[in-house]
């Protein structure tokens, strides 16, 4: 039986810090002691001289914080030629997670946005000691995922499918292949991996002061210790941000305070949703098999152990993921604050709480066995609910921006650093990361939410990443609708924006229940019965997560001329339109309703709600404009009645005319539904005849019920966001965060309907888009059918063209009324002619694929339309 030897084990205790001494141990400058007696610094000379420089009373932006992120920025920010950049730091550069993180850089994300800020990291770092003069101790041995059961492979596969219409350089390599590479490896559950040659590990404090060199070389200041004692804004949107050597008045800041991120945004009133969790790994003593090898080991991640390992020197580093019930959250310090003092100083650490993961890392890599382990670090790193950041301009505080909750600091640095001094400096976001987005988060992000899903995802690090994941901690919020209770035990729910929505819903003999796939799982039959029901009966569905705003006073066609590209609708009417950035891309797409003369109503998807409020108030501020912009997300349920039968259900249960000649097509009625008052818009996202119901909260369930009933004889159930997906892919709909987005403008994704350049208003982007379309584009949404198996496109996939990647797939589904897989892709415009053969990547094969007219199916009121007109 062979034991884990612990050679020494070195633990830090909380002091204070005054004076300091280090040691470098692995690369990493750690606090070993201050002395007590050490007398204070001496009193400043000169008021304008503040830490050995001097003090600057303005600034364009503060940045708080002086991890990686912030000096990152501070860099990017300088180098971009922005004069009057200040970081404060409140003690040290690196205090806080930076110092002690393990420094690993992957290229690999399962996301797809995120592998452009991985990419952005990783070339950064390649380059910056011959730009700064610091060395940074990159090393880039590559890495390994590794995978051992066939899910995992499909996993990989999926991944692969993902990739490659990035840059990012990845393979898919053989269980021979990686043998090569890790010849420490045992062999005998290995099944493949995924590799990607450029990843490894850096030195976090030595990036930090390289980082920090190059910010003050483009004229950066850089203040430390100097703690933000307050924020104060001022009424012309700018920050008076008070230190104990003097105040700043800033144009805006940042918030990159790591784990202080709580108490720094409760200085002006929000609770970020972060909280620290204990991350340990283990470093040991040189391993005599390691010293032998002639090149660095990749680093690995052992997916199904739930751990990271690479070589440090001639020994090994290891790092675990405990699951929820053996991994430990600080929440004291989201009660209580941080103890005062803590910046570069550990917790105990606890290996019996790891051992799990060692003993499947010694099974992996046996070497370990006989490892003399010489040092455990455990330390804080933050996390939010879903592990992403929060990055970018806080809605309800003008020219506060955070870039806050980084569980991966090191990797996402470099790329969030340009990212964000990209946005200030241009005004908008360089591409779309709204998975990132700070207001993704709103006061439904309890604490013991936050809690729950830190806990959850710190688990989940390495699970397996399915398309459609669902994760349930936490759930349900105080969000839920007026039907939740009603629906919850028939349907399978999904997570928008805190409101749980039917996804599907089960019948007798239906395998019920979350069970997700990388192939057809059990909401597939369920899903086509669905479309079924909406193309030949009615069905119901929620969209209470909707976003919804009301806009009204004196100048609201006025703000909201200049914010949407499409001209504003008349009373009683509605309309699509978008919200475009001064570059002409994609920002929103919002319905928009003329309740009465200046009244709006404002209608965004669930995951936008605060994302387009704060460009909407942005506006408003910068513009002056006398409007009341009120969220009502809240205070109203949506209901969705759709299908032929839709009208005769509705007018079972009303006085007013529901006839096409009296209620057409994108008009909004206030009318009376069983007794009860709310807006009635002929609209439907299924493109079935059907009508949305914006009703008060408190009177959905009635008005459910009673439609419900009320359509017993038409054969009325319920239907969810699955078979709405499918059935607007068949109709040709576009969908915002697929087909357009911050990566699109509104011509290539074909939306040129709704896009009206020549109305009188200067709508924002309306300029760029004029000399977009005078230079022509080079890419078109594209709409294609596939020939597939029992695999469906997501969105996403890379599209190939005589073994060359040619384009890539924004969302897709099966077609149920059709009988076949479709999608929508960005092609280059030679390749957009209908008939056009394509291929598309999907679990590790190359399905054949060809453009063709779009839509599918047409919608009701083209159909409505099309026969009043034959008969005529």
């Amino acid at each position: 039986m062979t034991t884990l030897h612990i050679f020494i084990c070195i633990r830090f205790k909380c002091i204070q810090i005054n004076e300091y001494m280090f040691f470098t141990f692995q690369s990493h400058c750690l606090l070993l002691s201050s002395h007590p007696s050490l007398p204070p610094l001496p009193p400043l000379r000169d008021s304008t001289m503040v830490l050995g420089k001097r003090w600057k009373d303005a600034a364009e932006t503060v940045i708080i914080g002086g991890g990686c992120v912030g000096v990152s920025l501070a860099y990017h920010l300088a180098k971009a030629g922005q004069k009057d950049v200040v970081l404060l730091e409140k003690s040290e550069l690196t205090a806080g997670s930076t110092w002690h993180a393990a420094g690993l850089t992957t290229y690999y994300h399962p996301g797809i946005n995120l592998k452009k800020v991985h990419y952005h990291s990783i070339k950064l770092y390649e380059s910056l000691e011959a730009e700064t003069g610091q060395a940074v101790g990159f090393h880039q041995p590559g890495s390994i995922r590794i995978a051992s059961t066939p899910v995992r492979v499909d996993e990989l596969k999926y991944q692969m499918a993902r990739t490659h219409w990035h840059p990012t350089p990845q393979w898919l390599i053989t269980p021979e292949k990686i043998k090569e590479l890790f010849p420490l490896l045992n062999m005998d559950k290995v099944l493949a991996g995924l590799y990607n040659p450029g990843d490894g590990h850096i030195d976090p404090y030595s990036l930090t002061m390289a980082l920090a060199a190059g910010a003050r070389m483009y004229g950066a200041q850089i203040y430390n210790p100097a703690l933000v004692s307050g924020l104060t804004p001022t009424s012309d949107g700018k920050w008076d941000v008070q230190t104990p050597h003097g105040t700043i008045r800033a144009n805006r800041i940042v918030n990159a305070t790591g784990f202080w991120a709580r108490e720094v945004g409760q200085q002006i009133g929000f609770d970020h949703p972060t909280i620290p969790v204990h991350h340990q790994y283990v470093v040991t003593a040189t391993v005599p098999e390691v010293k032998a090898l002639k090149a660095e080991l990749p680093v690995i991640r052992d997916l199904e152990g739930s751990y990271y390992l690479r070589q440090e020197r001639d020994g090994l580093l290891f790092g675990p993921y405990e699951k929820e019930e053996k991994m430990v959250l600080q929440d004291s310090w989201v009660r209580d604050g941080v103890p005062p003092g803590f910046g570069k100083e550990l917790f105990e650490s606890d290996l019996d709480r790891i051992m799990h993961h060692v003993e499947m890392a010694m099974e992996m890599v046996p070497v370990l066995k006989n490892a003399d382990i010489i040092n455990i670090v455990s330390g804080p790193i933050t996390y939010t609910p879903d592990l992403l950041p929060m990055v970018g301009p806080h809605q309800g505080a003008r020219n506060y921006w955070t870039a806050i909750g980084f569980g991966y600091g090191v990797i996402h640095a470099g790329g969030i650093g340009k990212f964000l001094s990209d946005w200030i400096v241009t005004g908008e976001p360089p591409y779309d990361l709204i998975e990132c987005d700070p207001n993704r988060y709103g006061k439904w992000t309890t604490v013991p939410y936050l809690c729950a899903k830190a806990r959850e995802s710190y688990g989940f690090n390495n699970v397996v990443g399915y398309p459609k994941e669902e994760r349930f901690a936490g759930r349900p919020t105080n969000r839920t609708s007026g039907v939740y209770e009603l629906l919850k035990g028939k349907a399978s729910m999904g997570f928008h924006a805190g409101w749980e929505q039917p996804h599907w819903f089960y019948k007798p003999g239906d395998n019920a229940g979350y069970k997700p796939s990388f192939r057809r799982t059990n909401w597939f039959g369920p899903v086509g019965r669905e479309c079924k029901l909406v193309m030949e009966k009615v069905g119901v569905v929620d969209l209470t997560p909707f976003g919804k705003f009301m806009v009204k006073g004196k100048d609201s066609h006025k703000l909201l001329d200049r914010l949407f590209a499409n001209t504003m609708p008349k009373v009683g009417l509605t309309n699509i339109s978008h919200m475009l950035t001064p570059t002409g891309r994609v920002y929103a797409e919002v319905t928009i309703t003329q309740l009465t003369p200046g009244e709006f109503l404002l209608i965004t998807g669930s995951g936008s709600e605060l994302h387009d409020l704060r460009w909407m108030e942005k506006e408003v501020a910068e513009g002056a404009y006398d409007v009341d912009i009120s969220n009502v997300t809240e205070d109203i349920g949506v209901l969705g009645v759709a299908g032929p039968k839709a009208r005769d259900v509705l007018q079972k249960l009303t006085q007013e005319d529901m006839s096409d000649a009296s209620f057409k097509f994108l008009h909004c009625k206030p009318i009376q539904l069983g007794g009860i008052n709310l807006r009635a818009i002929r609209i439907s996202y299924t493109g079935e005849l059907g009508w949305e119901l914006y009703i008060p909260h408190k009177d959905m369930a009635a008005v459910y019920q009673a439609i419900m009933a009320a359509g017993e004889d038409e054969g009325i159930d319920n239907f969810g966001t699955y078979a709405m997906s499918s059935l607007r892919l068949e109709k040709g709909f576009r969908g915002w965060g697929a087909e357009m987005n911050c990566d699109t403008n509104p011509l290539e994704a074909g939306l040129d309907y709704f896009i009206k350049l020549n109305k009188h208003a200067d709508f924002i982007g309306k300029a760029a888009l004029q000399e977009i379309k005078a230079k022509g584009l080079k890419r078109k949404l594209s709409y294609i059918t596939m020939e597939t198996d029992d695999v469906d496109p997501e969105g996403n996939e890379t599209i190939w063209l005589n073994g060359k990647v040619v384009g890539n797939t924004t969302s897709g589904a099966y077609s149920y009324t059709t009988q076949q897989s479709l999608a929508f892709a960005y092609l280059p415009v030679e390749l957009c002619s209908v008939g056009q053969k394509v291929e598309v990547e999907m679990l590790g094969r190359k399905y054949p694929a060809m453009v063709v007219q779009e839509p599918l199916v047409l919608t009701e009121p083209t159909r409505t339309r099309l026969q009043k007109k034959s008969k005529a």
